[in-house]
């Protein structure tokens, strides 16, 4: 099976309106009722085929989000091409393929066949800089920073109220006054 650009003839680099276009134009080429009343079930079959593959790139191509993954792993060099169900990456299957049963983007297991062995640089990236990483990392960082700030603060107020003492020292003078009132 060809990739998503060639399956629609057009360019990796094809506006969302060049790829629309070019979906339209296999659509009605291939689309499954224009060839309902052939008499040739397997040029049937061959049209809805078409028509599926046809689905499927303008499905993933369409989308900015599904189209930047595709074409990561497009150029990721430690994904090999695989036959199933729906294209996905490692950690799982997502449904981008509709369900038809088209070529799919895998991580090849581990100390198997693959070219590449070790991390993934592209995945890794990516997932650092969602927006939900960022924030929870900036989140962190602030109240790191806050921690630390009050512990020095805490320190400095404890240094200006018991100059030259000791916590012990001054736990011991605090027991002196409280004994010396007791006995008034």
């Amino acid at each position: 099976m060809g990739d998503h650009y060639g399956t629609l003839g057009v360019r990796p680099d094809a506006t969302k309106a060049e790829v629309k276009a070019a979906f339209r134009r296999r659509a009605l080429r291939d689309h499954p009722d224009r060839h309902a009343q052939s008499g040739d079930a397997g040029a049937r079959a061959e049209a809805a085929r078409r028509f599926r593959q046809a689905s499927d790139a303008y499905h993933v191509l369409s989308d900015d989000r599904r189209r930047a993954e595709y074409d990561l792993r497009l150029r990721s060099s430690s994904y090999v091409r695989t036959s199933s169900s729906t294209w996905a990456s490692s950690s799982g299957s997502h449904g981008y393929g509709y369900g038809h049963r088209e070529s799919s983007w895998r991580r090849p297991p581990p100390g198997g066949g693959g070219a590449s062995v070790g991390y993934d640089w592209g995945l890794l990236l990516k997932a650092m800089t969602r927006r939900r990483f960022l924030l929870n990392l900036g989140f962190s960082s602030v109240l790191l920073s806050g921690a630390a700030f009050l512990d020095g603060s805490i320190l400095e107020l404890w240094n200006m109220n018991n100059s030259g003492k000791s916590f012990e020292e001054a736990m011991e003078s605090i027991e002196k006054v409280k004994g010396g009132k007791g006995n008034r």
